[in-house]
């Protein structure tokens, strides 16, 4: 395989990796990379791309329901309520990742944010996006990196404010997965901007 976008099923070129498994096509061709706003939409993301860290995406996203169902659909003021209790409760549920860093990060990091002001996230993670005139489509899935610049300094941005679980490479994934890059190569039908 050289990396590049092939053809799947319908003739239509994607990226390898929207191809590799089933659960994959509809996250490539309908979710990954586009634009998603709103603070609990981007706490979601945010957590998942944290429990994602040293696994493979397609666990998380085969457990994302278990996650939203676990995680009050991740609606920030409801996380931020979960006491000692609901942490136990997360901790024994076989429907997500049970790693006690990351249970831990993502009750910390609701606490947090409950405090901040309505639509804050999304500016701060919105005020790190590239602009995309700057940058290319990539050709292979070699060109794709896993760190910029900007991934650095939102990372640095939000572990300021406290925020946990959420280097560089994790805040790279976030970007792609919401949008504030579009990775998809070059030909590939889910391109923001057309094959």
């Amino acid at each position: 395989m050289t990396g590049e976008a092939i053809p799947g099923p319908d003739g239509l070129l994607r990226c390898p990796w929207g191809l590799s498994t089933e659960d994959y096509v509809a996250y490539h061709d309908e979710e990954w990379g586009r634009p998603v706003h709103g603070d609990d939409a981007l706490f979601e993301r945010l957590c998942l791309e944290a429990f994602q860290s040293g696994l493979s995406w397609i666990t998380i996203l085969r457990r994302r329901e278990g996650f939203r169902r676990a995680f009050a659909g991740f609606e920030i003021a409801s996380v931020a309520a979960f006491g000692e209790a609901d942490r136990e409760r997360l901790l024994a549920d076989e429907g997500i990742i049970r790693n006690r860093a990351k249970v831990d990060a993502t009750l910390a990091n609701a606490k947090l944010l409950a405090d901040w002001s309505p639509g804050e996230l999304d500016a701060l993670i919105w005020s790190h996006a590239p602009d995309r005139a700057t940058r290319s489509a990539p050709r292979t899935l070699a060109e794709v990196p896993a760190v910029t610049d900007e991934s650095t300094a939102l990372s640095k941005a939000l572990k300021k404010r406290g925020l946990r679980f959420i280097g560089p490479t994790t805040a790279y994934a976030l970007m792609q997965a919401c949008g504030l890059v579009d990775d998809h190569l070059k030909g590939c039908v889910a391109r923001g901007d057309g094959p």
